[in-house]
């Protein structure tokens, strides 16, 4: 991920601060992040970087924190894939 997006994605850490997505809550922050605030090409990053399973899980888990509209769109995205 570069600067810009890390930024733009993740404004409240230390710019200078590596994000380690082998950590699990990092992970759910990230995948959090992105399908709430993220732009088109985020969203196919993380799609190609996070494996589908893995994905689905992550966003059952996260889906009382975000809103209707994003949970419902993942809900039904994973319901027809």
């Amino acid at each position: 991920m570069d600067k810009d997006t890390q930024q733009r994605l993740f404004w409240f850490i230390r710019p200078d601060a590596s994000l380690d997505f082998s950590d699990p809550a990092m992970l759910e922050t990230y995948v959090q992040q992105v399908i709430t605030r993220g732009q088109t090409r985020d969203i196919r990053r993380m799609l190609e970087e996070v494996p589908s399973e893995s994905l689905k899980k992550l966003i059952y888990k996260i889906k009382r924190f975000l809103p209707a509209e994003v949970r419902g769109f993942w809900e039904n995205f994973f319901g027809n894939n």
